[in-house]
């Protein structure tokens, strides 16, 4: 019973690999940033396109007058549902761009 039992923590723990796409989820056109997001769960391994990401962002900021999008770097995550064996059961991962290029008034 206890190899049964350690079995299934070991394939629970293990997770399943979901494909994730970063939405836009804040930013400031007058500081020309913009905050891309996704969520996922505690048994999901997230696999990002993050090359949609920033095409995703890029539009943006060309909506508002800059030429492209760079991303800052880096990643901030943030537990959105407390729970489940690890202690968070649901992650909030944000990734940050900055708008680059000349700001054209409209």
């Amino acid at each position: 019973m206890r190899t049964f039992i350690l079995a299934i923590s070991v394939i629970a723990a293990s997770g399943c690999t979901v494909q994730k796409v970063l939405v836009p989820t804040g930013g400031s056109r007058a500081d020309g940033t913009i905050e891309m997001s996704y969520e996922f769960g505690e048994f999901e391994t997230p696999e990002v396109d993050l090359q949609q990401g920033a095409i995703d962002a890029a539009k943006r900021c060309r909506a508002w007058g800059y030429s492209d999008a760079e991303p800052f770097g880096g990643t901030k995550s943030q537990c959105q549902r407390l729970g489940g064996m690890s202690g968070c059961a649901r992650t909030l991962v944000t990734m940050q761009y900055q708008c680059v290029g000349a700001n054209k008034p409209e």
